[in-house]
């Protein structure tokens, strides 16, 4: 019998932790790796992407959908460096990740040898808590133990570094001498609490409240029942960080939807108009769209320590799990007789909800992107699982659809990166095969990276239970977000060398690669598309040919900030030509004076 080399024991042991995926690409500094995969039997299961940064975005989507850590692979060099986007993208949504990268030989290390890229220095950030390189076999298997410990304990990305011959050296477990380090498997599990004087403090302010904001975050999705009975006791709007949209279902009469630049008009009233705050699991960065610094007494719950006393000026910081603390808080909190300040907020949200079924009815050219995703609202199964793009994608995502049931729905929240949407979706379809994934992307963000994952996605649909795999591509021959950015910013109407990008015939390429899809031109074949596509035995593209001139506008929007904004749109010289278009001008003509006044389109 064969010895054990080290590579079949890395995979060995990260069996032994459960890994039943490794998303990766091939290359010659994981040799041994590939090796041992193929001795094997292809346990855990190598998934092959397009791209190494794709592997990194499966990895995470993988990760957020499953709850368990994502594994990915690449080569010494250039293949390490791809991974990069995706592994931040893990780091700053606080995901578990775990990244395995070769090497060259430990005898060419310092010798300028053919791609000796300097790891440690590379990884140093992204993986900060954990990076270390494999030099001799006894190193394992802590350093794998440590690895997936340290992502799961802090939600975070670590990285083994394997050269390349050491991954071909048999494997000799460390021995009970000096200088060894043997080590267990398994993850203790735990739920931090507050200290009860901490709680005590957190009720007396919350209870002295008469207009109690909740937002939540995704460290509030294993404490759904818990946040929905603080509601109730409070009398408390609860609105939802964009990371936490799947973490409370939408439908809940008293929950205003997303909050910030992408969020919802009775999410800002509830900031607004609030005297109280409890930020649930949520390290939402702008400041802007919360009270003001003097307004609202607030408490703060998250089982990070170091995540506690961000963004505001909060009364009382309680580090814990949100669930375990919800718990013994809510026995200390008093029920609030007077609801109407709840009444207010479920008026809010329920006129909100009127706004955005009569602006997803808006006429455009050809398409209403609003409407696209608000078709789909009512048509979403109650399994699904959404991803959505950087870019105004992500603003009909976040207002459009309303999660309910099981539904899980996730973007790249914090690098705002461009490119995770298909890749999250493909790694969703492997960490759960039974359940349909959508992602919704921009013709942008499909060009950059989604197109190609499609080819992913046609050689392993078959083994999905549901080969369910939706795209729906937003195509408006604009880098669409920018281009609004730039208009409402600088006061440019558009620059056409940066923004404009090739029309491609996306559904139809995708029936070259074996898969199915439809173009859309006009409003009436939308809902029959998605009807379509929900039908398939195969994963499905819809190309939707969108408006580039129906704005993503803040729904907070003063009559004199949107009037500001749409003076500098209309400033351009007619003479400019295309950098103009009309239709963008009809659009925004529709928030000036003879339009419609902002407060009245969206129900401020």
């Amino acid at each position: 019998m064969a010895n054990t080399k080290v590579a079949d024991y890395v995979l060995r042991r990260l069996r032994e932790w459960g890994v039943d995926h490794v998303f990766g690409y091939a290359g010659d500094g994981i040799n041994g790796l590939l090796a041992a995969w193929g001795r094997a039997g292809d346990r855990p299961k190598f998934v092959q992407s397009r791209h190494e940064e794709m592997s990194a975005f499966q990895a995470v989507g993988y990760a957020k959908f499953s709850g368990k850590v994502g594994v990915c692979a690449a080569t010494s060099g250039p293949g390490a460096i791809h991974l990069l986007n995706g592994l931040y993208d893990a780091k700053l949504d606080h995901v578990p990740v775990v990244a395995i990268v070769g090497q060259t030989n430990r005898s060419a290390m310092g010798g300028s040898y053919q791609q000796e890229v300097d790891l440690h220095s590379l990884y140093k950030d992204v993986a900060s808590d954990f990076c270390e390189t494999a030099t001799v076999p006894e190193q394992l298997p802590n350093l794998i133990d440590r690895a997936i410990r340290t992502a799961y304990g802090r939600r975070t990305v670590t990285a083994i570094i394997l050269p390349a011959d050491v991954q071909e050296l048999d494997y000799t477990p460390p021995g009970h001498e000096f200088k060894m380090v043997p080590s267990s498997l398994g993850l203790g599990r735990s739920a931090p609490i507050p200290a009860d004087e901490d709680l005590a403090r957190a009720a007396q302010v919350l209870n002295a409240g008469e207009k109690v904001a909740v937002l939540i975050g995704q460290g509030a999705r294993g404490a759904r029942s818990e946040v929905e009975r603080t509601a109730d006791v409070l009398g408390a709007g609860v609105a939802k960080a964009l990371l936490g949209k799947d973490a409370l279902p939408d439908t809940l009469p008293y929950v205003t939807g997303a909050i910030g630049l992408l969020g919802t008009r009775p999410s800002y009233e509830l900031m607004r108009d609030c005297d109280t705050l409890l930020v649930i699991g949520s390290s939402f960065p702008y400041t802007q769209f919360m009270p003001e610094l003097d307004q609202a007494r607030a408490v703060q719950i998250d089982i990070d320590p170091h995540m506690v006393g961000l963004r505001y000026p909060f009364e009382v910081n309680l580090v814990g799990d949100a669930r375990a603390t919800l718990e013994r808080l809510l026995p200390l909190l008093h029920r609030k007789e007077d609801r109407a300040w709840r009444h207010t907020v479920e008026e809010n949200v329920s006129r909100w909800w009127e706004v955005m079924q009569r602006r997803a009815a808006l006429e455009a050219d050809p398409v209403n992107p609003e409407y696209v995703v608000h078709a789909l609202d009512g048509l979403l199964p109650e399994d699904a699982i959404v991803t959505a793009d950087s870019g105004s994608a992500a603003n009909w995502y976040a207002r459009h659809l309303r999660f309910r049931g099981e539904m899980r729905g996730s973007l790249s929240g914090t690098l705002a990166t461009m490119g995770p949407g298909v890749p999250y979706a493909v790694g969703a379809k492997f960490a759960h095969p039974d359940r349909p994934a959508i992602a919704l992307v921009g013709d942008g963000a499909m060009q950059m990276n989604g197109l190609m994952e499609m080819v992913t996605a046609a050689k392993y649909h078959s083994r999905w239970s549901d080969p369910r795999l939706i795209v729906c591509v937003l195509n408006n021959r604009d880098l669409n977000q920018v281009t609004w950015e730039m208009r409402s910013m600088s006061g440019a109407p558009q620059f056409e060398e940066s923004q404009h990008i090739p029309d491609l015939p996306y559904a139809e390429i995708a029936t070259r690669f074996g898969l199915d899809g439809t173009r859309v031109e006009k409003p009436d074949d939308v809902r029959p598309a998605w009807e379509r596509a929900l039908a398939a035995d195969r994963p499905f593209v819809i190309d939707v040919r969108t408006d580039p001139a129906v704005p993503p506008i803040p729904p907070h929007a003063t009559w004199d900030q949107m009037g500001a904004t749409a003076s500098a749109i209309l400033r351009g010289d007619s003479d400019r030509g295309s950098m103009v278009r009309q239709g963008v001008k009809a659009k925004v003509q529709e928030f000036l004076p003879g339009g419609k006044r902002p407060e009245e389109e969206q129900g401020g």
